[in-house]
Formats: C-alpha cells, sequence, structure tokens
C-alpha cells in the first residue's frame, strides 16, 4: 500500500469505485503513515481511529451492496484542527478548548461526510489560528517535511504539513492572512482561497464555538497534491449553508482555459513596498518566460490597484476591525498607543507599510468601518476592468521560501531576511492582500524549488467567482511540466 500515499484523491477514488482497494484498508494505510512519520513532523494531533474504521466498513459495505454514494466516498482525510467535528476533541490550538467535544458538525465536516469522506483526524494550527507558524501550548510545533529546522507555515501548516509527507490526500484549510496560501508556498502544495462567502464558515474557530456569522476576509478552501484535486474538493464544500439553500444554490462558472496557448497571463511580480528574495524572483520570471514559449499572452498589467500602497491600507484596516472583536481591553490600549506613534515605529526597526492602520481598525467606530468597507468594495468592482484584459493574475505568495522556526515574543518584534535585509515578519502578508481584501479567488502553485530544497510557490489570482479559472490554470501548468507536487526527500 506504500505507493498510495501519494497518488492523488481522484485516483484513490477510481481504486475503491472499481473494488480494486477497499476503504477499510486505505483508511489504515494513512492511519500507519501517520503513526510512521508523525513524531518528526508532528502534523496530525488527534485521531479517531475506532470510528474512522468504522465508518470505512460501512462505506465498503454500502459500495458492494451498490448503493448511490457521494463524490468522496470511503475516502480517508484529515481535517484543519479549527473546524467542528461532532465527537472529535476539536482545540484550535487553545488550551482553553483542549477539552471542546462539539455536538455538531461544522458545515464543511457535514459537507465532506455527506460526500462519503471518512474524518481520520485533525492537524495543527497556531493558538485560534493567528500565526504564520503553526504551533500551540497543547500539541508543540509542526515541522517543515523538507526542512524540519523550517515551519511549514499558518495557520493550515499542520495540513499543509500532512499532505506533503502523504499522511493524507486532502485537506480544508482557511485562509484569513493567506493561511491556507502561505503554508501551500512553505510546503510546495496546492491550496485555495475561494472566492468571497462561497463556503460556509459556521462551525470554524475561530470565533467563538456557536458563531454563526461569516466573518469578514476569512474563508474556506481546499488543498491537496494536485489541482485536479482542489476542483473535486472545492466542489464539495463550497454553497450554502442549509437554511440558504432554501433560496439560492451553487452554480460555479466554468474556466473557458483549455490550453496555455489561450491564456492571457498578467505579471505582478515586484513592489517597492515588499520585495521578494531574489531566488524567488528569478524562478517566477523563468515561469514567464516558459509560459511565453507556450503561446500564452504575458505581460505587466498598467492596473491602478496593483500597488501595495492602494491594497495593505484597506487590507490591513479590515483586519485589524476584525480582530478587534475578540481582543482583551489592555490589547486595545495598547493598539491605540501603537496607531499614535504609528510614524515613529520605523526608528524602532523594520516595518510593515500601513501596519499602523490595523492599531487603528482594532478601535475604529462603526461609522469608520463602513466607510472603509465601501472603499473595499469599489475597489472589488475596479478591479473587474483588469480580468477583461487578463485571464489570471499571478502574483508571489510571500517574500521568501519557509522561514526557520521563530516562536519569540512579541511577535512585532520578529525579522524575516529577504535579500540578506531585515523586513519586518508581517511583510509576509503583503502580498496576499489583494485577493483577501477583494474577496478574489487565488490558488498556490508549487513550481520550483531554492537551491536549499524548499519548494516555493506561485499565486493565480483571478476575477471574483472565477475560482475554477484560477484552479485550472494551475492544472495546465502541471500538465505542461511547469508546476506540481515533488515529495520531500525521505518520505
Amino acid at each position: 500500500m506504500d505507493s498510495m500515499h501519494y497518488q492523488p484523491a481522484y485516483a484513490l477514488l477510481a481504486e475503491l469505485k472499481a473494488g480494486r482497494i477497499t476503504s477499510e484498508s486505505l483508511v489504515r494505510c494513512f492511519l500507519e503513515r501517520i503513526r510512521q512519520y508523525n513524531s518528526n513532523i508532528n502534523a496530525a494531533v488527534t485521531l479517531d481511529e475506532s470510528r474512522a474504521l468504522e465508518q470505512a466498513r460501512a462505506a465498503d459495505r454500502s459500495l458492494a451492496a451498490g448503493e448511490a454514494t457521494g463524490s468522496l466516498h470511503g475516502l480517508p482525510l484529515t481535517l484543519k484542527d479549527t473546524w467542528e467535528v461532532a465527537g472529535m476533541t476539536t482545540t484550535a490550538g487553545a488550551p482553553a478548548l483542549h477539552k471542546h467535544l462539539p455536538d455538531y458538525h461544522a458545515d464543511v465536516a457535514r459537507r465532506l461526510e455527506d460526500a462519503g469522506a471518512i474524518i481520520i483526524g485533525k492537524t495543527n494550527v497556531p493558538i485560534y489560528a493567528t500565526d504564520l507558524q503553526s504551533y500551540n501550548k497543547l500539541f508543540g510545533v509542526t515541522n517543515n517535511p523538507y526542512n524540519r529546522d523550517h515551519t511549514p507555515g499558518g495557520s493550515s501548516g499542520g495540513a499543509a504539513a500532512a499532505l506533503a509527507s502523504g499522511m493524507t490526500p486532502l485537506e480544508v484549510g482557511s485562509d484569513l492572512a493567506g493561511s491556507i496560501r502561505t503554508p501551500g508556498h512553505f510546503c510546495g502544495v496546492f491550496g485555495h482561497k475561494p472566492t468571497r462567502a462561497l463556503v460556509s464558515m459556521r462551525g470554524h474557530i475561530p470565533g467563538p464555538p456557536g458563531t454563526q456569522s461569516q466573518p469578514d476576509l476569512a474563508e474556506g478552501g481546499p488543498m491537496a497534491r494536485s489541482s485536479r484535486d482542489l476542483e473535486l474538493l472545492l466542489k464539495v464544500i463550497a454553497g450554502p449553508s442549509p437554511a440558504e439553500a432554501r433560496s439560492w444554490s451553487l452554480s460555479m462558472e466554468p474556466s473557458s482555459l483549455e490550453n496555455l496557448e489561450q491564456a492571457r497571463v498578467g505579471l505582478w511580480l515586484d513592489d517597492p513596498l515588499c520585495p521578494i528574495e531574489e531566488e524567488l524572483s528569478r524562478g517566477y520570471r523563468h515561469l514567464a518566460s516558459e509560459l511565453e514559449a507556450q503561446g500564452a499572452l504575458v505581460a505587466e498589467p498598467k492596473h491602478g490597484l496593483l500597488n501595495l500602497e492602494h491594497i495593505l491600507p484597506v487590507y490591513f484596516n479590515l483586519l485589524g476591525s476584525l480582530i478587534g472583536s475578540s481582543i482583551k481591553p489592555h490589547q486595545r490600549r495598547q493598539m491605540k498607543w501603537i496607531a499614535r506613534l504609528d510614524t515613529w515605529l520605523k526608528f524602532f526597526g523594520p516595518v510593515t507599510p500601513f501596519i499602523g492602520e490595523y492599531a487603528r481598525g482594532v478601535n475604529q467606530a462603526a461609522h469608520q468601518w463602513a466607510s472603509w468597507n465601501e472603499r473595499r468594495e469599489k475597489m472589488r468592482s475596479e478591479i473587474e476592468t483588469l480580468f477583461e484584459e487578463f485571464d489570471v493574475l499571478l502574483t508571489p505568495v510571500t517574500p521568501t521560501a519557509a522561514i526557520k522556526h521563530d516562536h519569540s515574543q512579541p511577535v512585532f518584534k520578529r525579522r524575516i531576511m529577504v535579500a540578506g535585509q531585515p523586513r519586518a515578519y508581517m511583510d509576509q502578508f503583503c502580498w496576499i492582500a489583494l485577493a483577501t481584501v477583494l474577496g478574489l479567488p487565488a490558488t498556490s502553485v508549487p513550481i520550483g524549488r531554492t537551491k536549499a530544497g524548499l519548494p516555493f510557490n506561485i499565486q493565480v489570482i483571478g476575477a471574483p467567482g472565477k475560482d475554477l479559472t484560477t484552479i485550472r490554470f494551475g492544472q495546465l501548468l502541471e500538465e505542461a511540466g511547469l508546476a506540481g507536487f515533488r515529495p520531500p526527500k525521505g518520505f
């Protein structure tokens, strides 16, 4: 069964449907894989082996009886430990939730099980999914399978590490500040942040258990080792909540891209506010050259919104407003001081541009949020003109490949190194901001390795609702040999 660990989900499902493997044997296979490698990676944090095996046997019986089955029938997978699964501990990495046993599935978990998937366990996250590294006091540190001195990213770091090490064929992450796209980039797997509100966040922590509202900026989305699997999984988890299903149903616009020769590709690879490593820049430019050789139209758009000076203030303000709803009074007071000292922060070390707007967003009044929100909506309308000219926009995900573990406190004093220069830790939020604040679909696609052997991805952004176009573009890159997952050594 060793060959099964890195098989794409669609291939495993075909084997299950044909009766060449059983769901029970596949569940045992992935559980054994977790036992073999998890001690070094620490991606899986909670397992429910007995229930998983019971569900697998039931799946095998229903398939043998010729009963109707769902699109993921009998497929085992792990799930990020922010999605509530009834009867399975869901902690979001927080000690306060170490005994939290939900009574009900999150909408995502319900859709997975309705499609026949078997949730075998949970994967690690930072506490309350609030860091770009995955570590917490409950379960410890998750390591990058390509180099254990480096992080797999966050907050879907356990999910990405589990995929890269062959512990699961599929995962569902969540993304507020690149938390799907960045772990995908750091671990060389595919990840997709969907169009705004395409996937229900009910049953996701944070917010607090029992939250019913859809949070601003945050999206749930698929993670996999192939773009074809992204599409398979997105079609399972996307759609209305049960109450909303009374009045609307999902109808995603199909991609019109049949080959790379048809593709109109925009490049936004440089911005003075957030430089990237030269090694990544060369990789992205090489990809652009290869696309041109394939017949694609490749150009650098001249569009007013492709400028971090326009994007970052709106993003950080709205992010601060969202996070501000759950922080403590003393933290609010700290944010007031940071907002007042914004123009002086640069004298204390590298500072991410416009990060002071985050501090203002934390404490702003509702009428101020409404003004920023309207500004965001105007920008979302304006971006449509870009996608009249281009099918996809290619950008970096973060300034570097996977960074080394750094759990020092306070977070704002952490640094990353870019081109030999120290940069602010929060610079890792810059390149994901456009798609996040405007609610655009964005697919993280693995395209290369650094000299040190770390993978890196490119971000493929599309117009609102064009999720299947960005995913399809990733698939075309795979088919042309320009992208794809490559297992880490030793796995």
